[in-house]
This record gives C-alpha cells, structure tokens and sequence, in this order.
C-alpha cells in the first residue's frame, strides 16, 4: 500500500506520481470523497499536467462507483472549480500540484460551496477510508452507479468574476500576463475578454512540464522574464499566476514587485467601500499596514493562524468580507468565502485604472514597511530551536509574546514571527520592522539562534 502519510497534508492530497500515487489510489479517493461527503454529486475539475485527466477520471469512476453523479468541467484553474462548487453547490475535486514541480500531482478537495476540507472536516476520514480499502480491497459498486458527464463553466466563471468589480470605466492598460505555462494562459482570456486592455501574454500554452520556469512566482526568480517584459513594453503593470492560478502576484511599471500584503490592503479598502465596517481578516505574516489600513477605511481586522483552512473558517464564522495572505492568497465573500488570485488581480486594474498615478505611486500608501520576507532554515530539531528563541526574548523589555501559529514577538518597532512547516524539518521566519537596518538586525539575531 501506499504510504499515505507522505501524500496526504493538512488540507490536501499531493506526491509524486506514479511513484507515490496513481490512477488506482485516486479511484479508491474518489470513493471516499463520495462515503465521507455523503453527496449524491460532485464536480471535479483538472490542471494541464500529463498526468491530470487520467487521475481525475479515475477519482471521478470511484465516485459514480457509490452512486454519486459526477460533473466534470476538465481543464480549470482552482478558482474556476471553487466557482462550480459554489455555483453547483456541489462538493468539488481539483486535480493540481499547484506550483510544485511537474512531477508531482494532487487534489485540493471542498464540500458543497466551495467550503474547506482539511484534516479535522473530512480529510483524515478519507485517508483512513483509502487505507482501509488498500489493505481490503475496494467496496463492492452500489446497484446503481452515477453518471459521470462534462460541462463548460469557463465563460460563466469569467462573467461571475467580471459582476464583482467594475471595470467599465478604466483608461486602457497595458498588462503583461505570464501565466508560466499553467491554467492562468486558459482563464486570463476569457476573463479579460473587452475590457480596455492591451494583454501581453507570456507563456500561456498550458504545458505542464513546465519548459520556461516553474509556475511558483513566489521564488523571485521565476518573475525575472516578467519583470524584463514590463520594463521592455512599458507595460503599466506585470501579473503572475501560479501553476493552478488561484494566486496572483504583482509587478509595478518599473518591474518591482509589489508585495501581497500591501495588495491585501488595497483590496480591503476597495471592499470596505462597498461594505462599509466590514471585517477584514488577515493571517499573522501580514504587513502592519494590513490592519492599519482596515482601520482608517472604518473596518475590523481580523488576525489568524496561516492557511487557507483557517482563513475560510474564520471568513464564514466573522462574515468577513474579505481576507488575504503574505502568499498572494486572496479570499472574497462574493466568491463563496473561497480565494481567487484573478478577482485580486481584477480589483488591481480597477484601482489603477481609475486614477492616473503609476502603480508604483498608487501602492506606496498600502506599502509602509520593510520586511524580510520568508526565510526557512533546516533544523533537526524545530522544537528545540524555537524554545531556544523563546528563551531569548520572552524577558525583552516592551516585547510581546504570543504563539497563535509559532511563536510571535511583538515590539514597538518590529515584530518576527517563527513558524514550524507541518511538512518539511524546517522553521520559516518572518520580520517586519519600520526600516531596513531594523530587519536586518532582527532576522540576523533570529536566525543565529535557529542555526545555533
């Protein structure tokens, strides 16, 4: 049997295939999804991989094998199968590695409106159905199996997108698009179809090899021919998708990148404007500019623990209107709660748009800080380092301490965050600080002890 502890993660399934799973485990996941659910029917949706189709039919034969009807809607970004779940309401499977490499594959599951599924809402009964099966074999089919048919939703996800943000009245852009040979070369089209923009497109053949750069535009080095095409076409601004296209990331009309948290409160403001005294909710990476913006446009932010399982719960149970990541993770209400990196990047246009100033003039007021970035070391032993780094600071004068997610210090100045990956021996650290020198100091002090 597969080991399914290395594929299944906290809120999705991911590995390599064939060697960790194939087409027979995603026949058996299919099946579960089906029994845990409890859903008469399903949508499903897959990314450009090669091996792609194959898994999701497989996933969706075991489905119709318990009875359940499957709609497939094929080649789809994450967010356009979020939109078929909540247009549906139906408990939705996507087939993508995301930004991982091409060798790799997975499903990122929701149930019936696009709501999560992570280990405590589902997944780890899954993954102890899927166990069960491997060592015992397979149920046997119910009498009567589902059915198993297509439907388009791609005009309909780009119309549904284009209703949330008014864009009738912008001066013409010119926008340079590299979707890295992933979904975003599929969705961006449509969703920019008669709008009053000149699209630069790079690297829109869905190929899921991957031959240009991978599709993670977090690793700066995957933005450099975006940021070259800017510079080069004097574009008014740069848009990079991941490999699922359910993040967007941003460069200015110099080729600088813009960073998501300051995104994030160009955003909420937009919102807050339409939902005056809204909640916001941002996770604990987010720039301080985050909250201080949700505060001067009259709303309330909302802090939590990093990933979008906690971010979608926190969203239904506030009502919020809106909340964001430091990863380019963007979550709207009027999207079932769910993220969609296309209507961040619509709401970006529409802002620029509808002023004069460049981008790089528009996002100053949303950018006020300097920050490190994420950095992650490789330790052997994560607890230890970070109880090592608590020691350090829990008697700083003026400092705060909390662990809502890792641990948090918080001065006057500049704050850190130190964060254990669930996946990989490594701890990750965040700094924030009100200069460049502050941050320097701070991630160099932090990191001397992790290292240690």
């Amino acid at each position: 049997m597969a080991d399914l502890s290395q594929i299944v993660k906290a809120y999705d399934v991911r590995g390599v295939v064939p060697d960790q799973w194939d087409a027979s485990l995603a026949e058996l996941f299919g099946a579960a999804f089906a029994q845990v659910t409890g859903a008469t029917a399903i949508v499903t949706g897959h990314d450009m991989r090669p091996s792609s189709p194959g898994l999701s039919r497989a996933f969706a034969r075991g489905a119709a094998s318990r009875g359940v009807d499957v709609t497939e809607i094929g080649l789809c970004s994450t967010d356009e199968l979020y939109f078929a779940s909540g247009q549906l309401d139906l408990p939705g499977a996507m087939f993508t590695a995301s930004h991982n490499p091409a060798q790799y594959n997975g499903i990122k599951l929701c149930r019936a409106g696009a709501a999560p599924v992570g280990q405590d809402t589902g997944l780890a009964d899954i993954r102890a159905l899927v166990e069960q099966w491997s060592d015992t074999g397979a149920p046997e089919p119910v009498g009567t199996p589902g059915t198993i048919s297509r439907r388009d939703v791609l005009a309909d996800y780009a119309a549904h997108l284009r209703s949330l943000v008014d864009l009738g009245r912008i001066r013409p852009l010119k926008v340079v698009v590299d979707a890295g040979n992933g979904m975003g070369g599929h969705t961006v089209p449509s969703v920019l179809d008669g709008l009053p923009v000149d699209l630069v497109p790079m690297y829109f053949e869905l190929d899921g090899t991957f031959p240009h750069h991978e599709a993670n535009p977090l690793d700066p080095k995957n933005i450099v021919d975006l940021q070259a095409k800017v510079r080069e076409t004097q574009a008014d601004i740069g848009l990079a998708f991941d490999g699922d296209a359910d993040r967007c990331f941003v460069v200015d009309e110099r080729g600088e990148p813009v960073p998501p948290s300051a995104i994030t409160a160009l955003v909420a403001a937009r919102e807050l404007a339409k939902h005056p005294g809204g909640t916001i909710i941002h996770n604990l990476i987010t720039s301080w500019s985050v909250p201080e913006v949700v505060a001067e446009n009259g709303g309330r932010a909302v802090r939590t623990r990093v990933g979008h399982s906690f971010i979608k719960q926190e969203m239904a149970s506030s009502g919020a209107i809106f909340g964001g990541e430091h990863s380019a993770h963007y979550y709207f209400r009027d999207f079932w709660n769910a993220d969609t990196g296309m209507l961040a990047a619509l709401h970006v246009l529409a802002a620029l748009g509808g002023q004069p100033a460049p981008l790089s003039e528009l996002v100053r007021q949303y950018d006020r800080y300097a920050a490190s970035g994420e950095i992650n070391s490789t330790v052997a032993d994560q607890a230890g380092r970070a109880a090592a780094v608590r020691a350090a600071y829990e008697g700083l004068d003026g400092a705060e301490l909390d662990e809502l997610d890792g641990l948090t210090v918080t001065t006057a100045d500049w704050w850190f965050n130190l964060r254990a990956s669930n996946t990989e021996p490594l701890l990750r650290l965040n700094v924030e600080a009100r200069d460049e020198a502050t941050v320097a100091r701070v991630r160099d002090e932090v990191l001397a002890i992790v290292r240690a």
